[in-house]
């Protein structure tokens, strides 16, 4: 059978199981760039049923869990109008119904004024920032045990679940000091208090902005027609390890170093 045959019914397959909670074995994609094609084919079915993309999460930027996955890169995928929620929204306990192996992840989010280009140094990438934010994304594994490649798990929506976004901070008139704070800060995540792991922005490939900057270069390598636009919002990379979650634990983030609010939510 043709690549391009087998893509598309793989792509297919993966979006059939999407928000179902349903799992299938390893799809043994063959590499990154079918991957990509996948996920494209994925996107342009989601965008024509009417969902909007919002913008990008970024997947095992941290360097420190890459061995735990079997993978050895970070990767990319998109976000969905259908996958964002504000954290008012996460007021009420999430349904975990329709992931599949849920896991929780602390990140920095940010919303994108301007469109970076390739090139940009981590100060030049600020600059196009305009907004700041905590999230928690949900992440997910159609795969049972989270056992895949870094291709299946690529053309898998990234993993992607959802992303739960705390209150926006503005960059404008401090962005030196955001700079800074941006690659020298901890979060500490907790589980129904009891705290579970420290992170630090050094985890995400040296720091968020270094991320966003992994992630440009990489689109306009592999994919330019993907480039990132004024608008979207990128979630970096989760600053601890991905964390299973189950219904009724309530789990919660504090900062320190950074000018960042924390988030709690909770499950059912």
């Amino acid at each position: 059978m043709r690549d391009d045959i087998l893509e598309d019914a793989t792509a297919r397959d993966l979006l059939q199981l999407f928000g179902t909670g349903r799992q299938c074995g390893s799809l043994s994609i063959p590499d990154m760039a079918a991957a990509g094609r996948i996920a494209d084919l994925i996107r342009a079915a989601r965008e024509a049923r009417g969902e909007r993309p919002v913008g990008r999460k970024i997947g095992f930027s941290n360097r420190a869990i890459w061995a735990n996955y079997g993978v050895d890169r970070p990767l990319w995928n998109y976000v969905w109008d259908t996958t964002l929620h504000t954290w008012s929204d996460a007021d009420e306990p999430i349904d975990l119904a329709t992931f599949a192996e849920p896991r929780i992840e602390p990140e920095i989010v940010f919303h994108l004024a301007r469109a970076p280009e390739p090139g940009m140094d981590e100060a030049a990438l600020l600059g196009c920032i305009d907004r700041v934010a905590h999230g928690f994304e949900v992440v997910q594994s159609v795969y049972p045990g989270w056992r895949f490649t870094a291709p299946d798990a690529a053309a898998a929506f990234g993993l992607h679940g959802a992303l739960i976004l705390g209150p926006w901070r503005d960059v404008d008139g401090g962005r030196a000091d955001w700079l800074a704070r941006l690659q020298d800060f901890t979060v500490i995540l907790r589980k129904d208090g009891a705290e579970v792991e420290v992170g630090h922005a050094q985890n995400v490939l040296g720091g968020p902005l270094t991320a966003l900057r992994n992630l440009v270069e990489t689109i306009a390598s592999d994919t330019p027609g993907a480039a990132l636009g004024a608008g979207e919002v990128v979630s970096t990379g989760t600053l601890t390890d991905a964390y299973p979650v189950a219904p009724g634990a309530a789990w919660s983030t504090e900062f320190e170093g950074i000018d960042l609010s924390g988030l709690r939510v909770s499950f059912r």
